[in-house]
């Protein structure tokens, strides 16, 4: 008897401890999630009211430029970086520039808001490499614990993931036209008590990610003991750089990931200004944010649920492609000259569409380069940001010297060469396609 209850005791262990390492794979998903959401809830809406706000000298526009060509340059040196922090610490890290941006908008001069952008492109690079680390990792180990497809988890951790931060454009400009009720962007009293609560919820976000589990592992941590000499370091750190772009595969990815860079600062520069507010007014800024933001979170979600493996990837990126085609295509004929009803609905209609687009290239690419470069997600992740932040910076630049046709007629050619380029790779993968670093 006592031979059994000693038994009993030793396994009853094993079972709490499996318990306990599933609920934990889960909740750290939660708090990711939650945690990003309350930081970019803040810092998405401040940057849909950064060039209505800071008019002088354009300050809020270029502001952003920099932020952008900040977050391209120091894209190409975060897979070493947060490999050296390890992707918990990472992130949390990296929330530091987004609340020190807000700050800035309080006291919105070149001085403040020039220095705050820099370090946030730093900030941002790092955020968004150690995110996609953690997350796919996170994935992975819950697969693997679980007995699970590897692709399924991928998937569906993406889609809780994304589908939580898209919802932040919604949430994001429901608080600013709550205390921007009157329309008054311009006024001190109204931005101050907004750019406050954004500071608010962004402490409380870092404060959600300080309870994430830590997940460094000796892969991650693998080249930092490396310290032979500083020459050894330098070649080190430029194989990461590098590495990934003589991977057939990544090339083949890079159109893709910039089209999802330029659709989106397409939707925050070019959209609202040229579509929305001659339609709908300024007011109506916010209301088809928040309808490009409720479309995003709900497709993010779905497609997450949907993604199995590379064959779902293919059809669900597909779909999303052919619906931004459509309001390309539906721009370029000319859609002013619809009146009455229609002239209200269309515009946000169109901004529901190119929401579900941006919520299934979130999803999908993430998830493809989670399956595509477990051996390298550092660095797979890094190239991500490189060059959708690239793409952002580029459409910031030139949104002032270039028209709306011209713009759309860009991004429907993009589309096409970035999709044939995914369908490409896709058949050659099924087909057992091996790159050089594989």
């Amino acid at each position: 008897m006592a031979s059994l209850n000693d038994r009993d005791e030793e396994e009853a262990p094993l079972v709490s401890s499996d318990f306990l390492k599933k609920k934990n794979h889960t909740r750290d998903v939660h708090i990711l999630s939650s945690a990003f959401l309350l930081v970019f809830l803040a810092y998405g809406a401040a940057q849909n009211l950064e060039t209505t706000v800071n008019t002088e000298g354009d300050l809020g526009t270029i502001s952003l430029g920099i932020l952008y060509l900040s977050f391209t340059f120091f894209s190409l040196f975060a897979s070493p970086m947060v490999r050296f922090l390890g992707s918990k610490n990472a992130v949390v890290l990296g929330t530091t520039g987004y609340w020190l941006f807000i700050a800035a908008n309080l006291m919105p001069t070149w001085y403040t808001m020039v220095p705050a952008s820099v370090y946030l492109g730093f900030a941002a690079s790092i955020i968004w490499v150690g995110q996609g680390t953690y997350l796919t990792s996170t994935a992975c180990s819950h697969a693997l614990d679980h007995n699970l497809h590897e692709g399924t988890v991928i998937g569906s951790f993406n889609g809780e993931f994304w589908g939580m931060f898209a919802s932040h454009q919604f949430v994001g400009n429901l608080i600013s036209l709550a205390i921007l009720k009157d329309g008054e962007e311009g006024s001190t009293t109204g931005t101050t008590l907004l750019f406050i609560v954004f500071l608010c919820c962004m402490t409380l976000g870092t404060i959600l990610m300080c309870f994430l589990s830590k997940r460094d592992n000796k892969r991650e941590l693998e080249p930092t003991n490396s310290s032979a000499s500083i020459y050894a370091s330098l070649i080190s750190l430029l194989k990461l750089v590098v590495t990934p772009l003589l991977d057939v595969r990544m090339l083949l990815i890079i159109p893709l990931i910039a089209y999802s860079g330029l659709q989106q600062a397409f939707v925050w520069a070019e959209f609202t200004k040229e579509v929305v507010k001659p339609e709908l007014g300024e007011p109506g800024i916010g209301g088809a944010m928040a309808v490009y933001g409720a479309f995003d979170a709900i497709c993010s979600l779905t497609a997450g649920r949907l993604t199995s493996g590379l064959s779902s990837i293919t059809w669900i990126v597909s779909v999303g492609a052919i619906l931004q085609a459509i309001v390309y295509v539906w721009l370029l004929l000319g859609f002013s000259i619809t009146s009455g009803v229609g002239a209200v609905i269309y515009p946000l209609l169109m901004a529901g569409m190119l929401g579900i687009g941006d919520g299934v290239l979130n999803t999908q690419l993430n998830a493809l380069l989670g399956i595509l470069f477990k051996q390298d997600m550092e660095g797979a992740f890094a190239q991500l940001k490189v060059w959708q932040s690239a793409s952002i910076a580029v459409v910031f630049f030139i949104n002032s010297y270039i028209t709306l046709q011209a713009m759309v007629i860009t991004l429907l050619a993009v589309l096409c060469i970035s999709v044939a380029g995914f369908l490409f790779l896709t058949l050659q993968v099924e087909k057992g396609f091996s790159s050089p670093s594989s």
